[in-house]
């Protein structure tokens, strides 16, 4: 139980992690360009949130394969774990999605 919750908290930072560095490198793409940085963070948080879930879970392909063999195997704790896990790195990429909101002014869509 305790490395299922030091995955499920690594994942969430992770996924939160590439949230804030990718949006914060990416902006400064905007600030070079002439754009409006605060506009494009909220774009980047916005786009990157996919791709942060996927950096967290370490390629979706295992998680999903996982997913699969437990439907199909009838084994529910397999299927809980790989949803938890899923589910933490949402929290993380929506949590740093969340923060460049606040940081740049911007309202949620």
């Amino acid at each position: 139980m305790a490395k299922l919750l030091d995955t499920l908290t690594l994942n969430a930072f992770i996924s939160f992690g590439v949230i804030i560095g990718g949006t914060l490198i990416g902006s400064l793409g905007a600030v070079f360009t002439g754009q409006a940085p605060g506009y494009s963070m909220v774009e980047l948080a916005g786009k990157l949130k996919i791709w942060a879930l996927v950096a967290a879970l370490g390629g979706t392909f295992d998680t999903l394969r996982a997913i699969e063999a437990g439907f199909l195997g009838l084994k529910l704790n397999t299927v809980i774990k790989q949803l938890l896990l899923i589910f933490a790195s949402f929290l993380g990429a929506h949590g740093g999605y969340l923060l460049i909101l606040q940081l740049a002014g911007g309202r949620i869509r």
